[in-house]
């Protein structure tokens, strides 16, 4: 699997993969990224739906977010994009992102998937990723080492080179300010959990040590049509390194959404 940039599309101020005809998908992708990251998922999903995949504010071709940023103002900007009920998913902050919308917009979502959401961090890991926060005030670009060892280890692959280009092209600003929302928040509240009426689904790797599948198992126990899935030896770019399996779940569910 070759990861390209795909031609970008002015929507609502977002530069947007937009593919195929249909109910309606969002794809919202994670920190440092940009919408070519579901390379692997959008050919399957616009062969039967209209899957829209926006560069996040700050990432790829799409502007800065507007005024404060927290992870309520990334969710009203990206909600910007919903005409009609539409299944949203994320990855990683992109699934932060995607139920807090849900949350938010029940009317306009048909089903929420979260990819590798973290709920609950530990107290080490909580510090880890704010003390990496931190550290992004100090660097003059992102350096993209520590964060590939930890999505892919030291093996080179077509996924880790993707990922390398597109974290060594992030606008630091926009990097910065994503990392620390993402930092900050500790998943979503229980509250909003039960809340959805919508039906949520929940998936991770086995080897994920930040997403793990014990925060996914329990966000889908509080949500009332949850459903978790477990993709073994996978971890946090699985989207990427597992997206076969992904893939075929993912469209499983938008279909069950849609249907």
């Amino acid at each position: 699997m070759i990861w390209t940039t795909r031609p970008r599309s002015d929507q609502g101020g977002f530069a947007c993969i937009k593919e195929g005809e249909g109910p309606r998908v969002l794809l919202l992708h994670g920190v440092g990224l940009q919408a070519d990251a579901w390379a692997a998922q959008l050919p399957d999903l616009a062969s039967h739906f209209q899957v829209i995949a926006p560069d996040m504010p700050g990432h790829g071709q799409s502007a800065y977010l507007a005024g404060r940023a927290d992870l309520s103002a990334y969710s009203y900007t990206v909600a910007q994009l919903l005409e009609g009920p539409t299944v949203v998913a994320g990855h990683s902050m992109g699934a932060m992102i995607a139920l807090d919308i849900a949350a938010r917009h029940p009317e306009l979502v048909a089903g929420v998937a979260a990819l590798n959401a973290i709920y609950r961090r530990s107290d080490a890991a909580k510090q880890a990723v704010l003390n990496r926060a931190e550290s992004l005030g100090s660097e003059t670009g992102p350096n993209p080492e520590p964060t590939l060892e930890r999505w892919f280890g030291t093996e080179p692959s077509e996924a880790r080179s993707a990922c390398e280009a597109w974290l060594r092209g992030a606008d630091l600003h926009g990097y910065r300010t994503a990392y620390d929302v993402f930092a900050r928040e500790d998943g979503p509240s229980d509250r909003a959990l039960m809340s959805l009426k919508c039906p949520a689904f929940f998936m991770t790797g086995s080897l994920e040590p930040n997403s793990t599948p014990a925060m996914s198992q329990a966000m889908a126990a509080l949500t009332p049509k949850g459903q978790v899935h477990v993709i073994e030896d996978a971890a946090h770019m699985m989207p990427m390194t597992h997206h076969e399996e992904v893939t075929r779940a993912l469209m499983a569910f938008v279909t069950e959404c849609h249907s």
